[in-house]
């Protein structure tokens, strides 16, 4: 999205049944389900820090904010429009003390991101490889959906950079893209479990989830996953519990 952005007319959603406000960009990306079901997959315990790379508008650090008190998140979003209104949903939510957003590229991140500070990291990546996908009109989907400068490789770098030792990794892609993903972290993180989201039963998945921790040996898992849909578009009770009541996904 660029700096003009910032002038669009804006929407007031609600996530987790109301208790996340979220004013985002009525043209454009508009946040889904996607943030969401990340956050809940996050590990996060009351104290801990979390990074949260490519914020956007702060979708899935308030939602975590909102499911696990007392942690602190930082987003780190390219798009300064975007950071001014992640900023501006925290202080909606009265949780500007423990999220903030930051304007930054991960390929020459902000000084004040030291390496190895987090103990946990999130992230929803753009979905498509750049030269392999028709790049929509619109600039902020543009950003938001296929991959820029910085390829899912670089973002799984900097993730693994600004980790703390054992610390752990959670990123929702494509199941198309989970080879890309396991290559990426192969001899630098382990305990990873791949966390299918099923669109419905016996339907393939398209999206997952997968986490990882930093410097670990133990084998990959493969969870059962979650089933989204039932077999007349509702969600799931077991999805409803994560996207309107905010409970914890288990890896």
């Amino acid at each position: 999205m660029s700096e003009a952005a910032q002038d669009l007319p804006l929407s007031e959603d609600a996530l987790l049944s109301g208790r996340i406000r979220l004013r985002q960009p009525i043209r454009g990306y508009r946040v889904a389900i996607d943030p969401v079901l990340l956050a809940a997959a996050v590990p996060a315990t009351a104290g801990d820090s979390v990074l949260d790379i490519g914020c956007g508008v702060g979708a899935a650090s308030l939602c975590l904010a909102a499911r696990v008190e007392d942690c602190r998140i930082i987003g780190l979003d390219a798009q300064r429009a975007l950071v001014r209104l992640a900023n501006d949903n925290a202080a909606l939510n009265d949780l500007g003390h423990r999220v903030e957003a930051i304007a930054g590229d991960l390929l020459r991140p902000p000084p004040r991101l030291a390496p190895g500070s987090f103990a946990h990291v999130m992230a929803n990546p753009p979905f498509l490889e750049r030269g392999a996908a028709t790049v929509p009109l619109d600039a902020g989907k543009a950003a938001a959906n296929v991959e820029g400068d910085a390829d899912l490789a670089a973002w799984l770098d900097f993730a693994l950079a600004m980790l703390r030792p054992k610390g752990s990794l959670t990123i929702i892609h494509r199941a198309d893209r989970m080879e890309h993903l396991l290559a990426g972290l192969a001899g630098r993180a382990g305990e990873i479990v791949i966390f299918p989201l099923w669109a419905g039963a016996g339907k393939p998945a398209k999206r997952l989830i997968l986490r990882a921790r930093k410097g670990v040996a133990t084998p990959t898992r493969l969870s059962p996953g979650l089933v989204l849909h039932e077999a007349d578009g509702r969600f799931t009770a077991a999805a409803d519990a994560v996207l309107r009541d905010a409970a914890a996904l288990v890896l």
